[in-house]
């Protein structure tokens, strides 16, 4: 099995630490609103290497923690004038939900970083002990230069990043050592939650997080670490400073990242209204369609959202939900005792050609695109050569195979036809409702929502009929 390693920027062999074991760690997301489609991609792709070690029998450790404690945090909770808890609580809870309806499993364990401040403060001071972190009136310092390797995850070099911070030091503007020193610990503000330290009280910076937990729920050393590559640097540069300093081993032997998420090939962005969270895709289609589409595309190619795309990517999902639905159909129709004919023996070499192309390549640094085309091409074999003369060996190999690929990939092979339904119908009564009220662009703007969708609609004298486009 190869992963693409971005600490060395090639394709390597996976050898893990403990043999048939694997540590992963995958940062999660700041808690203070409803998760975006940017947050899902990492969340879907490191969800579906986790099942493919398990469907090759590893026994997988992946933890993915909470960052519940952020400036943003802080902000929405003074704007609704509550404490941060309740907005970190809330929105931890919606994340989950979302996760599920994306099938993405929990992890092993999701630490939350206030719950593990007495470990962050025990690394900072083994920080300051060792010569790589200082303190100024509160707050301590990481001191980047005294840390031989840093930006070998990034590739920046330190006197390129450094010129860009002297400025600050000549005009006195800043407490800190050299530019490019970062925060562990800051000291409280009014109306912030803190924490008692031995640097007075304050909160943890951000990177200091992942470098405890991480090593709290796996150790020391990690198998992989993953996330999106927007956390190349600093946050994951900074982590393996903070961690090899501290526990004076390498920190992670692989490094995953995912590639950026843009709409209608922009990058996505409030300001330019392409903004989406997950609930916003949700009213449109099933998440297991967003799941679909987003594996449809190598995890290190950006990805390009669209309506169009992510139909074309439902076409595609309906085409192999149809053939399991026609060998399940079959399964309950020809004779349980038959057994496989001389004749199907090689269209049972056939399917297990196709299994080992999938594996192929999903070991090929988890190549979800082609391990996808290789189910196509199984369905098609599936529709030619299986049929309800077929034995019931070859039928239940058939509907089997394909429904155990799927669920690699985190596709549940039964539709989500009924809460599709309910979902169509609730639009429908918005658009007869719309409608009444003489609001018809809102009434074309929800018919179109439907096509989108697959859905189209026929205004009759019975009333509203629909049916899949």
């Amino acid at each position: 099995m190869k992963i693409y390693n971005t600490l060395n920027n090639r394709k390597e062999e996976f050898v893990p630490i403990n043999e048939g074991k694997v540590g992963m760690y995958v940062c999660g997301p700041t808690v203070y609103n409803l998760i975006h489609i940017g947050n899902a991609r990492p969340m879907i792709v490191f969800d579906t290497v986790r099942r493919y070690f398990e469907y090759k029998g590893y026994e997988v450790n992946y933890v993915s923690n909470f960052t519940d404690v952020d400036d943003k945090i802080i902000k929405a909770a003074n704007e609704e004038g509550v404490d941060a808890s309740e907005i970190s609580e809330r929105y931890i809870k919606e994340c989950k939900q979302d996760m599920e309806h994306m099938n993405v499993r929990p992890a092993t364990t999701h630490p939350k970083a206030t719950e593990e401040i007495d470990g962050m403060i025990d690394l900072i001071q083994t920080l300051i002990d060792k010569g790589f972190a200082y303190e100024v009136n509160g707050t301590v310092y990481y001191r980047v230069k005294a840390f031989q390797g840093y930006g070998k995850l990034s590739g920046k070099n330190i006197e390129d990043m450094e010129a860009g911070h002297r400025d600050l030091l000549v005009d006195g503007e800043s407490e800190k050592e050299d530019g490019l020193d970062f925060v562990l610990w800051k000291p409280k503000k009014e109306g912030e939650p803190f924490w008692k330290s031995p640097w007075g009280d304050g909160r943890p910076g951000w990177h200091t997080e992942c470098s405890v937990m991480s090593r709290k729920y796996i150790g020391e050393t990690l198998d992989i670490h993953a996330g999106g590559e927007d956390l190349i640097f600093p946050h994951h540069e900074n982590e393996i400073a903070q961690s090899e300093a501290a526990n004076g081993v390498k920190f992670a032997n692989y490094w995953m990242h995912n590639a950026f998420l843009n709409i209608d090939n922009r990058k996505m962005s409030k300001s330019l209204g392409n903004f989406f969270t997950v609930r916003d895709i949700e009213k449109k289609f099933p998440l297991q369609i967003l799941r679909f589409f987003m594996l449809s595309v190598h995890y290190r190619s950006p990805l390009n959202f669209s309506d169009t795309l992510v139909q074309s990517a439902a076409n595609g999902l309906d085409r192999i939900l149809t053939a399991v639905e026609r060998l399940d159909e079959i399964l309950g129709k020809v004779d349980k005792n038959t057994e496989l004919k001389a004749e199907e023996e090689q269209v049972v070499k056939d399917i297990d050609s196709f299994v080992a192309k999938y594996e192929e390549a999903m070991e090929d640094d988890f190549n979800t695109a082609d391990a996808i085309a290789a189910i196509f091409e199984l369905v098609k074999l599936a529709n030619v050569s299986v049929n309800e003369s077929s034995s019931y060996a070859l039928v239940k190999k058939a509907y089997d195979t394909i429904v155990k690929l799927l669920d690699v990939l985190g596709i549940n092979a039964k539709r989500e036809e009924e809460s599709l339904d309910s979902k169509v119908q609730e639009l429908i009564d918005q658009r007869q409702e719309a409608r009444k009220n003489k609001d018809f662009a809102k009434a074309d703007e929800i018919r179109d929502q439907l096509l989108a969708m697959g859905i189209e609609l026929k205004d009759t004298r019975e009333g509203v009929k629909w049916k899949r486009i």
